[in-house]
């Protein structure tokens, strides 16, 4: 384990990084479009509520890696839509967190929804009797509620989108499962690369496990 951190030690250091801004960019933007769909599923708009349960229900059921084989094989290359045209790497790594957005925004969604249901329902009626209309009460009354009551699998979804930045690997070896696998492929000691990635998964995601399960319970305490 020695000889590879002395041999790939600053290249380590430089996958994880790229692992965390890959994981920042793709957890704003799933948060983000996440958030539009879960509006969405709660529209009193028939067609809005179709459309978001049927993109929850498809991207769901879709895996992430053949998401990404999509990305670079199926938009870039046959359809040429690059999202950066001067460096290869760069394209993936976008497409990659793109991805990653489309992919946890369906759990993003579910996580508010079940946000959602720990409002009480006078909230809502409050709202409309007050004369706001649909997206008002959601931005002003609801969702504010709705993100306070779903900190917690908001949270597990974050940490599973951190570990799931691995499975960029089958496009782009820029961050750290792609070079894990690299190294794998030229140094005998596997044990002793798994380990390490192991340990550096481990730094990135249990201390935010123990910082969401500590705010989601002072929020409990403050509802």
């Amino acid at each position: 384990m020695g000889d590879i951190l002395s041999t790939y030690g600053s290249d380590i250091l430089g996958a994880f990084l790229t692992t965390i801004k890959l994981a920042l960019v793709a957890g704003v933007g799933s948060l983000v479009l996440g958030t539009l769909v879960a509006v969405m599923r709660l529209s009193p708009v028939r067609v809005l509520r179709l459309l978001g349960s049927s993109y929850v229900n498809v991207i769901r059921n879709t895996p992430l890696t053949l998401l990404m084989v999509l990305s670079v094989l199926g938009l870039t290359y046959i359809l040429g839509l690059f999202l950066d045209r001067g460096d290869v790497t760069s394209n993936a790594l976008r497409w990659s967190a793109v991805m990653l957005s489309v992919y946890h925004a369906a759990f993003v969604c579910e996580a508010l929804r079940s946000g959602v249901n720990t409002v009480p329902a006078g909230q809502a009626e409050a709202a409309r009797s007050v004369g706001l209309t649909f997206s008002q009460s959601m931005r002003e009354v609801i969702l504010p509620q709705a993100f306070r009551g779903a900190v917690a699998p908001l949270g597990s979804n974050f940490i599973a989108l951190i570990k799931n930045t691995t499975v960029t690997a089958v496009i782009v070896s820029a961050e750290a499962g792609g070079l894990m696998q690299k190294i794998i492929e030229n140094e005998t000691g596997t044990i002793g690369v798994f380990l390490i990635f192991a340990i550096g998964f481990v730094i990135l995601t249990l201390p935010l496990g123990l910082f969401f399960t500590s705010l989601s319970r002072r929020l409990a305490v403050k509802r």
